[in-house]
């Protein structure tokens, strides 16, 4: 963490004096309220101070006496890392010691670390370990209302716990109005069905977050399209209002960097000598590096003009933002369990999303906020969206369930439970990757060690199985690259052409899968891991260095089962019957994304109900294949898109998994 080169501007805006945060008036009651209530509900505006100070009031009020260590889940990863950094900025220790931050495949924390910020789904993971949490006097888990899978699985397990464990403390902080929800969800007493059986142990304690007055301006007439109106209204507020920075909501990576363009290219037309403007990315998918710019002050002359996502709604409190524009969708995650894809749609937020979109501008005076759609669109909005539980694909927590020991799926105790549709179609599909038995049980030991391995389940099949294949070392690779979250590939504007070039060098006519092997053995081989070879081939060297740690952590998992790792990579893609035995062991994990190619080039999944066209950026975009299997499917307006393709041969379909294909 010390290679950070942060400007020195960025440590005043951190220390803003913890007595100025409205939390601190709270400190005594909130401290009362955890030592008397097993359970306690925090309710504050975003900004309040809920995330960063808490922690640091409970750690100076003894609560990590006796080795125990305080946990505050987050439903990001961003969040985790950035709400660390802060708090160990004030603490005045370095990340990784008295405070520290765990996410998957990043661990920042040590013995000495008292307070240790993660994700729900790492502190659910080390529940498999640890099935109590024993190491934790205190669990917050922060930003629940806004109701993430994991988090909720996470809310079940710890009522669990606390069953076994009275001693330990619960803090759930939410933003809006759900706190009577958790509020009833922990007093249920289940001994005891009459009304007046329900034993009060959850207290609800309201901070008054301070915001200034906010303007919202709505839209006279619907905008055509959303993402050029955003780029206009930021020229707007840059041309007519007082200085303060603006915050712009997107619903994604590619229109956030469309945006980006579209800004700089804009800006270089502004008249010579006027206040230029910065603007900066804000995603799930950027490395903490590049995250910590947006909470730099702007230099001198310069408006700071943030993209981001929903990301920095809640989760992340960024000081200055004294405009918000918002565009009025947000890319909600929907699994459809018939066709088995999981959709990546642009919906209209809710009204609650909205509220807080608001809030981000009146945090340091008063605020404007731009809605990009008209007053009636507003008042149409749904109050909430669904809990993401309602909507994905449960396998992988269903697996995570059973290794906990919650054999009964069904009747655990879930905040809102799941439709039933959607728990079948994971049962199923945990059957047929060999992870449950007839009886659904976890089988031993692939479906313990699928759920203990940090991948999704397809994934977690494919590496356990490639032994058998021979090809552990290049599954293992493959596994590391798809894991990364975004693209290795760099692309400026423009230069799609110089781009497809440099794939080409690594590209093999077998699909993605192949070409990602081939990239990573030339950058551990010839590239020596250098900047330089990236640099050349157009190759993001910070997701590279990326793929060789979580390599690293992969392979230390499989050495803990076992299994050992030939790294003998002189054998590489020459050989053609590995590139064969690579494509059978992926066929094995990937069976349930099998699609088959049309005459006009689309493909279709084995059902025969969906068309399905390959991303562009695929080795595949514009090649003939007649059977594939690819690695994830995303719904981006009206096409479904499949990514990360490899050509498989239809008989091995019918080979690796019996109980999922029959021909008729």
């Amino acid at each position: 963490m010390t290679d950070f080169d942060l400007g020195a501007a960025f440590i005043p805006a951190l220390h803003k004096p913890a007595a100025l945060l409205p939390i601190a008036q709270h400190r005594e009651a909130l401290l009362y309220q955890i030592e008397t209530s097993p359970v306690t509900i925090v309710v504050g505006q975003t900004g309040s101070g809920k995330s960063t100070q808490i922690p640091q009031f409970l750690e100076q009020a003894g609560w990590c006496a006796d080795g125990k260590i305080i946990g505050v889940t987050q439903p990001r990863r961003v969040a985790a890392t950035t709400v660390a950094i802060r708090v160990a900025e004030e603490f005045g220790c370095e990340v990784g010691k008295e405070v520290g931050y765990s996410i998957r495949f990043e661990d920042a924390t040590s013995a000495a670390t008292r307070i240790k910020f993660l994700t729900d789904g790492l502190l659910i993971r080390e529940a498999l370990v640890d099935p109590l949490l024993s190491r934790y006097s205190v669990i917050m888990v922060d930003e629940a209302h806004e109701r993430s899978i994991s988090s909720d699985i996470l809310l079940g397990l710890l009522k669990k716990i606390r069953r076994r464990r009275p001693e330990l403390r619960i803090i759930i902080s939410s933003a809006t109005l759900q706190a009577e929800e958790f509020r009833d969800f922990f007093s249920e007493s289940k001994e005891d069905p009459s009304p007046n059986g329900k034993e009060n142990i959850a207290s609800i304690i309201s901070l008054e977050g301070r915001t200034y007055p906010i303007d919202i301006l709505y839209l006279e007439s619907p905008a055509e399209d959303y993402h050029e109106k955003a780029v206009s209204t930021v020229f707007d507020i840059h041309a007519n209002e007082p200085p303060g920075d603006i915050l712009v909501f997107l619903t994604g990576r590619e229109e956030i960097d469309q945006a980006i363009q579209a800004v700089s290219e804009r800006s270089a037309q502004l008249p010579p000598g006027s206040q230029s403007i910065l603007p900066l990315p804000m995603y799930a998918g950027l490395s903490t590096e590049q995250q910590m710019y947006v909470f730099e002050e702007a230099p001198e002359n310069y408006r700071k003009v943030i993209f981001s996502t929903n990301i920095s709604e809640a989760s992340v409190t960024i000081d200055g933002i004294v405009y918000v524009v918002d565009c009025g969708f947000v890319k909600l995650r929907a699994y459809n369990p018939q066709t088995g894809i999981d959709s990546l749609t642009a919906t209209p937020v809710s009204k609650a999303s909205a509220a807080q979109r608001a809030g981000r501008a009146g945090r340091t005076k008063p605020g404007k906020c731009f809605r990009l759609y008209t007053e009636e669109a507003y008042q149409t909005l749904p109050d909430a969206n669904a809990p993401e539980i309602q909507r994905s694909n449960l396998a992988p927590f269903i697996l995570q369930l059973k290794a906990l020991g919650i054999d009964n799926v069904l009747r655990f105790d879930f905040l809102t439970p799941p439709p039933a549709e959607l728990m079948i179609r994971a049962l199923e599909l945990l059957y047929s990757l060999g992870a449950l038995d007839d009886y659904s049980k976890l089988t031993q030991p692939l479906g313990l060690r699928m759920a203990e391995l940090a991948v999704e389940p397809m994934m977690g099949k494919t590496l356990l199985s490639a032994p058998s294949f021979g090809c552990l070392s290049e599954i293992l690779t493959i596994a590391a690259m798809t894991s990364l979250g975004g693209s290795i590939w760099i692309q400026h504007d423009g230069e799609k052409k110089k781009t497809d070039s440099a794939k080409r060098k690594f590209s093999t006519e077998e699909g993605d899968h192949l070409t990602l092997l081939n990239v990573y053995q030339a950058f551990v081989t010839k590239g020596r891991k250098e900047s330089r070879f990236c640099h050349g081939n157009l190759l993001n060297f910070k997701a590279m260095t990326r793929a060789v740690s979580i390599r690293a952590q992969l392979k230390r998992y499989l050495e803990r089962f076992g299994l050992a790792v030939d790294e003998s990579l002189s054998a590489s893609m020459t050989n053609n019957n590995k590139a064969e035995q690579i494509r059978r062991c992926l066929t094995a994990g990937y069976f349930a994304h099998a699609a088959r190619m049309q005459a006009d080039g689309t493909f279709r999944n084995v059902s025969g109900t969906t068309v399905l066209h390959a991303h562009p950026s695929s080795i595949m975009f514009n090649r003939k294949a007649d059977w594939v299997i690819f690695h994830e499917v995303m719904e981006t307006g009206s096409k479904t898109f499949i990514r990360d393709i490899t050509k498989i041969e239809k008989n091995w379909l019918l080979e690796y998994a019996p109980g999922f294909y029959k021909t008729s």
